[in-house]
């Protein structure tokens, strides 16, 4: 079996994220997706986020007509009951909430009760992926998953390259005649295997969307219909 893990923020999800897991499903022939809404992201520890089930709700809104995504508990808070569905019945270990959650980690706890033929492949934006290189256990997530990568122009085969970790990076030379290849199909090398996808772009961010919502402006062209009533209702953004 074929499984996709999408994590972020999600704060909120919206059209880029599901066009990307969308595309990343027929690409890759995937059963599943599990869209994993990050408790304490690394990266983001000082930037305030939505509440978890706040996140958590949206994506449950946002894939209910999709009947291979759903939303996951692998980050959820101890806490965290979705109308009593804790993240032991999963069967994967709860994350220690008092660390921020690595990628690798969740990986690790996700292919628990993996098979010897199910294959994981991680989802992740090309701007993300950029920064691959400085992520925690980096090496180690090439080994244990597949990455599917959202590609957009500005961004060239080399660019992808010489974004992996150092122990993984081929030389200079056998890179640069792909500086002018646009980032498109697959990259496999020694211990890597991407997967890159050039036709899913768009110009969304959350950040754009949270200011949007504050302002009381229509997201229709954003999220999905669900979820912007689902802001509009709680009133999320306001005041941010």
């Amino acid at each position: 079996m074929n499984i996709g893990l999408f994590g972020g923020t999600f704060d909120p999800i919206h059209r880029g994220h599901l066009a990307l897991a969308r595309a990343a499903r027929e690409r890759c022939n995937l059963s599943r997706i599990l869209f994993v809404p990050a408790n304490v992201p690394p990266h983001k520890q000082r930037q305030p986020l939505s509440a978890f089930s706040n996140r958590y709700a949206m994506i449950a809104l946002a894939t209910a007509q999709e009947k291979d995504f759903a939303p996951s508990l692998l980050e959820a808070p101890e806490e965290f009951d979705a109308g009593g569905m804790r993240a032991e019945k999963m069967r994967v270990a709860k994350p220690n909430p008092a660390q921020p959650n690595y990628t690798i980690d969740t990986v690790m706890r996700l292919k628990q009760p993996f098979k010897k033929a199910d294959r994981l492949f991680l989802l992740i934006g090309i701007d993300a992926f950029a920064d691959i290189a400085k992520w925690h256990q980096a090496e180690a997530l090439f080994r244990e998953c597949e990455f599917v990568v959202a590609s957009r122009p500005g961004y060239s085969l080399a660019d992808v390259a010489n974004a992996l970790p150092a122990s993984l990076r081929p030389r200079q030379e056998v890179t640069r005649p792909f500086q002018k290849q646009a980032a498109t199909g697959d990259l496999v090398l020694k211990g890597v295997t991407i997967h890159l996808l050039d036709e899913v772009y768009q110009p969304i961010s959350s950040t754009t969307i949270r200011q949007a919502a504050a302002a009381g402006k229509p997201l229709g062209r954003f999220v999905d219909p669900a979820v912007a009533d689902y802001i509009k209702k709680t009133g999320l953004y306001k005041g941010r």
